[in-house]
């Protein structure tokens, strides 16, 4: 629900930036922009051509502080799953199950990246607790 007091947010959205070598993840990871740790995850996950590097920065991102950064490295884990069909289930796991119980405002991007990466991989991820 939309807060009528608050400020309009502006968006402007742009094609992802391709991100392709470990030295600028690196460096972004190290002291990139909220901006750029925002969109990190989502870039690498359509792009970035080693699956499992660009999991693995997905789930070092899902361990951040913020919770819009940890929502989007769950978005990038399903990036991953559509772009190179492969993600590592007992890491995975934990952590989007984690992020569905603890997340409230933006639980519904778990809830997108849970359907994008069962419907990907043919996973059941929390089926039950989703009601379908």
């Amino acid at each position: 629900m939309i807060n009528p007091e608050s400020e309009p947010c502006l968006r402007f959205y742009q094609p992802l930036p391709i991100i392709t070598q470990r030295e600028e993840t690196q460096a972004i990871l190290s002291h990139g922009s909220f901006d750029e740790l925002m969109v990190l995850p989502l870039a690498l996950g359509e792009h970035y051509p080693d699956w499992k590097y660009a999991q693995d920065v997905c789930l070092k991102l899902a361990n951040h502080a913020d919770d819009r950064i940890r929502a989007n490295a769950c978005l990038g884990l399903a990036y991953v799953a559509r772009t190179q069909g492969k993600l590592e289930k007992h890491l995975v796991k934990p952590v989007i199950l984690r992020e569905l119980r603890s997340q409230t405002e933006w639980r519904w991007r778990i809830e997108d990246a849970i359907a994008d990466i069962n419907n990907y991989l043919g996973w059941r991820l929390a089926q039950a607790r989703l009601g379908k």
